[in-house]
């Protein structure tokens, strides 16, 4: 393949790591110069390329991007925009190649979840129908951890240590207070269909008695009386109660709890706001005291307490993305595979695109107790490893020094508008 230029965008929920992908997508791809010859960015995910807002990454020099391995949030700006199917909708695919044309792009690294990996390959099959090949890889990333294949997903490692350290910390200030104050604390997280993020708020508790001493997840019907019953048990025993619930908790008739009537741009429903549910039904069911909180975009973002081992897979999967397409590899993605756990030992494989798009991996039954509010030994032995180490960024006057790009517009060569 001739020498070409590569593409690179950010999609869906940024992380705490996801420019550690980024970061390595560049430094690996400028190590190949006689096969790719610049990278440019999406500006706001694969809108940029849509839309022609593309961001040339050599006008950033090496400090600024190696200091991506330590910035939270897509450099580059990220987006909720998803492709239909190439006969529902042409325009959008044949756009993207007159773009990728225009530029001398022959290779798409769309960094994001299951609709991004879906992207990826419908670009992959589509680049060749209207011929003009592009090798198009995928990169995983999504804090809900529910990519399948993948052992796990870069994001959510440092969002399990952020909800668990959070946790912990909130249940040793609630059992301070709850002889004269507050008795129960509930902690909502992200996860809109599988548990995995609130487990890991389970890893806080490591004896009984310890914060959280009760789980809600999202693949547990919500059953009121079972639940409330719990909490009083618990207050009574121990003296207080925290509580770690998804976003994603369904009722009886399979409905979301938090169901705001909205819809996001990939026609997911709007959650949000079931941690005051869960903290009002206490009071008012069993009268105790409460506070409650969200912890929304402050879990994807915590680059200052990220997972050691998140940031490493993180830089892994970008650098892989990069060799596999100058090998020639199309419609695939980077994924981790878990070769043990204790010690845990990870390595990095090539697996098809088709196999990932648009499915979802929730918790194992067998990672739930069987009472459905807490984490079984075997979810805690998969879950560990994940938020093991510490890769603190560097600290300027007290804060994160984090680095903010140039992001140098490259020069539009087509006269056509898109909208999107």
């Amino acid at each position: 393949m001739a020498k070409m230029n590569a593409f690179y965008a950010q999609s869906g929920g940024v992380t705490a790591v996801i420019n550690a992908t980024a970061c390595a997508v560049i430094e690996t791809a400028r190590k190949h110069k006689n096969r790719i010859g610049k990278v440019y960015a999406g500006r706001d995910g694969i809108i940029g390329a849509l839309t022609e807002d593309l961001i040339d990454t050599s006008k950033e020099s090496p400090a600024a991007i190696r200091a991506l391995r330590h910035t939270p949030a897509g450099a580059f700006g990220s987006c909720r925009y998803k492709l239909k199917s190439f006969e529902e909708n042409r325009a959008p695919f044949e756009r993207l190649i007159e773009v990728f044309k225009a530029h001398n792009i022959g290779y798409f690294f769309y960094n994001g979840g299951n609709d991004s990996a879906d992207t990826a390959y419908k670009v992959s099959q589509v680049s060749e129908k209207l011929g003009y090949p592009v090798i198009c890889v995928g990169i995983p990333k999504t804090v809900d951890n529910d990519l399948v294949v993948t052992d796990c997903c870069p994001g959510f490692g440092s969002v399990a240590k952020y909800v668990a350290v959070s946790i912990r910390e909130a249940g040793f200030d609630v059992a301070s207070m709850a002889r004269t104050s507050t008795k129960v604390f509930v902690l909502e997280v992200m996860g809109r269909h599988a548990g995995w993020i609130t487990a890991a708020c389970g890893l806080a508790a490591e004896k009984a008695g310890d914060a959280p001493q009760v789980l809600l997840f999202p693949e547990i019907t919500f059953d009121s009386d079972r639940f409330l019953a719990r909490v009083d048990a618990i207050v009574k025993q121990y003296g207080y109660c925290a509580i770690g619930v998804s976003e994603g908790l369904r009722n009886a008739e399979g409905k979301f709890l938090s169901e705001s009537g909205l819809k996001d741009a990939f026609g997911h429903a709007q959650l949000g706001g079931v941690a005051p549910l869960i903290a009002n039904l206490v009071k008012d069911k069993l009268g105790y005291k409460y506070h409650w909180a969200v912890a929304d975009y402050l879990q994807r973002s915590a680059r200052h307490i990220a997972s050691k081992t998140d940031a490493l897979q993180a830089y892994a999967v970008g650098k892989a993305a990069v060799e596999l397409a100058v090998k020639g590899r199309n419609a695939v993605m980077p994924v981790i595979v878990r070769k043990s756990n204790r010690p845990y030992k990870w390595t990095i494989e090539a697996a098809d695109l088709k196999d990932i798009a648009n499915r979802e991996k929730m918790m194992p039954r067998d990672f739930i107790t069987a009472d459905g509010f807490h984490i079984t030994a075997q979810c805690r032995t998969y879950l560990a490893p994940l938020i093991a180490g510490e890769d603190y960024p560097p600290y300027k006057n007290g804060l994160p020094a984090y680095v903010k790009l140039k992001n140098v517009a490259v020069p539009k060569k087509l006269g056509t508008a898109f909208e999107v």
